[in-house]
């Protein structure tokens, strides 16, 4: 399965951005479609995932109650709906999908796409 993610830009404090994960075709119901990012000089971390069936939604501590992720099954499409931006929001966002429901560990993800670079201005 091929991923494109878009919706990435340059976005002042306490704005928002709407990302974006393509699929070229929809993984088994049960399959996760994660968000992950990676700042510079540090190391990939975990955003947040949900299944096709819409089950197994789990955020990072980081983003809870500021960031929703959501599926379009009819679009082949996981977005990430980010408000109350911060600066340390600032990263390179990657979509990832692989077989473990609500799974925040990177190297259960077998597909990646490239990433979509988010810049937060304070």
């Amino acid at each position: 399965v091929q991923l494109q993610a878009s919706g990435g830009g340059l976005v002042q404090a306490g704005g928002s951005l709407r990302l974006s994960c393509s699929a070229s075709r929809r993984t088994a119901s049960s399959y996760a479609m994660g968000w992950f990012r990676q700042a510079p000089g540090r190391e990939r971390e975990f955003v947040a995932t949900i299944t096709w069936n819409g089950g197994g939604i789990v955020y990072a501590n980081s983003v809870k109650g500021r960031f929703t992720i959501s599926r379009d099954i009819a679009k082949n499409t996981v977005s990430l709906q980010m408000s109350s931006l911060k600066p340390e929001d600032t990263a390179v966002y990657y979509c990832a999908t692989g077989p473990w429901a609500g799974n925040s560990n990177s190297k259960n993800y077998n597909f990646w796409g490239q990433g979509t670079l988010v810049t937060v201005s304070s």
